[in-house]
């Protein structure tokens, strides 16, 4: 794929890679694989791994579900929630089985290889738009030290520091944009391109096997991709916006054809906030209009190659088409929530990564260039600063959680207690709101524990809210462990009584006369009798 001066904004851009001899498309695969492998490390180091952690323990006890159907045995829609439209846990259990590997290896390999394929990508995506090499490092290594940046409001990160269906979805989609970016330029040229159109193809249908929302956010963008390359202001025009309205009438037809929701779903829903834009502060606001703001004067510098530009305008109509079905379908004064199910604002994660590399790839090219401090400047001021954030986001756990049985944390302590202490069909209570307790670090119970506990408000509560059969189960979990920690222990059977628990983990403060085999300074796990 040799990119020819014909496909540059302007001569002098051309001129300019002639003149310094860079020529990515020489050798792509070992510029490519070297700058991937290398930032994999850094952002591994600066981002850290915590494989058990937020979403990490909704998508991983389907996981062990699989490999142990004997897991589990009450509330089990929790945990096969998120396989009813994904293949994630089958295949991440598929993997463990063919490989022999412990759960925590295996979900660390595929953390490296999904953000080397996600780096990798970026490089290939870049390498069309920019012909210099310091645009395509630029644009990686600003995707590097940004890659836990929160997407505005959205509770969503640009790649999570464990593993998730999404860890796989997002290399996959910028797979398929950078194949469509290779279609559209090579076609030009007068080529036939198959092989693009097979990775795009096979690109997508892996995204919407292992995350079926975010697959078809993917395509969307392709093909806004390939409406924003065509030839003509006016067709461009016409294409994007006859895209904008089927997206329009789709979600209409989905408001309209909702099905009757459980008694008390409202209620679930409306515990997601970021669902509904009048629940959002104004610089969570402004998370989704300065990202199209800053790429829109990228758009219109005057030397921009012709692919950048195409991205640009991708990236331009994905978030406009997205805010506006948010703005219309997502209020909750509205008669049903099918479209803030789907949380159309979540093709913001494709907008912020065109934005980051194309910020990076102007940042290397026109500032940073060849000078060697610049280049350190910014990792170690960025790098550090995302660092720091990092320790703050999870002060008690180790940063690179690699040894799950010798834990640093005294809450995964306590819950690999249970695991090894327990019977295997104990059904367990916490309180509602135990993962946000200072020091819990977000940490799962169910699939550190391995044990059934009743759904908490927060994980769970997204699963209820996502799949509304699970509404009555949610509310009574969060009715009888509401303040649990903080009541006394005639409260506590009275409320538990009809949930059948065998156990309730308080923290280390909670009053309480239960007899309590462990205990350290931030928990303890007793038994109800």
């Amino acid at each position: 794929m040799d990119v020819r001066g014909t496909e540059l904004a302007t001569t002098g851009e051309a001129a300019a890679r002639q003149t310094t001899g860079e020529d990515l498309w020489t050798r792509p695969a070992r510029a490519g694989i070297a700058a991937a492998s290398l930032l994999t490390v850094v952002a591994v180091l600066i981002h850290g791994f915590h494989p058990y952690a937020e979403d990490a323990g909704v998508y991983l006890p389907g996981v062990l579900k699989i490999l142990d159907p004997e897991l589990y045995p009450a509330g089990t829609g929790f945990v096969t929630a998120p396989e009813r439209f994904s293949f994630f846990a089958a295949a991440m259990a598929g993997l463990i089985r063919l490989t022999g590997a412990n759960l925590t290896a295996c979900i660390f390999a595929v953390y490296l290889a999904s953000i080397w394929a996600t780096f990798y990508a970026a490089w290939r995506i870049l390498g069309r738009c920019y012909g210099k090499i310091e645009g395509c490092v630029g644009g990686v290594s600003l995707l590097a030290l940004c890659l836990s940046m929160p997407i505005a409001g959205t509770s969503l990160m640009l790649f999570d520091p464990y593993v998730t269906a999404r860890s796989i979805s997002t290399p996959c989609s910028l797979i398929a944009i950078g194949a469509a970016l290779d279609f559209v330029f090579d076609w030009r040229r007068g080529g036939r391109a198959q092989s693009e159109i097979a990775i795009g193809l096979l690109s997508l249908m892996v995204a919407a096997f292992m995350h079926p929302l975010m697959g078809a956010y993917a395509a969307g963008c392709v093909v806004l991709f390939l409406c924003s390359s065509v030839r003509g202001a006016r067709v461009r025009i016409a294409a994007r916006a006859f895209v904008a309205v089927v997206a329009v009438a789709v979600a209409a037809l989905l408001y309209i054809l909702a099905p009757a929701r459980p008694v008390g779903y409202a209620h679930v829903a409306q515990t997601r906030y970021y669902w509904f834009p009048e629940n959002w502060h104004w610089y969570e606001i402004f998370g989704l209009i300065a990202p199209l703001l800053l790429i829109g004067l990228i758009r219109y510098r005057a030397d921009l190659s012709n692919p950048a530009r195409c991205l640009a305008r991708m990236a331009l109509a994905a978030g406009a088409i997205g805010m506006g079905v948010w703005l219309l379908f997502a209020r909750e004064a509205l008669l049903n929530y099918a479209v803030a199910r789907l949380q159309p604002l979540r093709v913001f994660l494709v907008v912020y990564i065109v934005l980051i590399l194309l910020s990076g790839a102007e940042l290397g090219t026109r500032v940073l260039k060849r000078a060697g401090w610049r280049w350190l400047t910014l990792f170690l001021a960025l790098g550090g600063l995302m660092l720091f954030v990092q320790f703050k986001s999870y002060p008690r756990s180790a940063h690179l959680e690699l040894r799950p049985n010798k834990p640093s944390n005294d809450w995964e302590r306590g819950f690999e207690w249970v695991k090894h202490n327990t019977p295997r069909d104990a059904i367990f209570a916490l309180d509602a709101h135990y993962i946000t307790i200072p020091g819990e670090d977000a940490q799962n119970f169910r699939v550190i524990a391995e044990r059934c506990a009743l759904p908490d408000y927060m994980k769970d509560g997204g699963l209820a809210a996502i799949e509304p059969d699970l509404t009555p189960d949610w509310l009574y979990g969060e009715r009888v462990q509401e303040g649990l920690d903080q009541e006394d222990d005639v409260q506590r059977r009275a409320k538990l009584r009809g949930a059948h628990v065998d156990w309730v983990v308080l923290a280390s403060d909670a009053a309480t006369s239960l007899p309590c085999p462990y205990r350290n300074e931030s928990m303890k796990v007793c038994r109800v009798q």
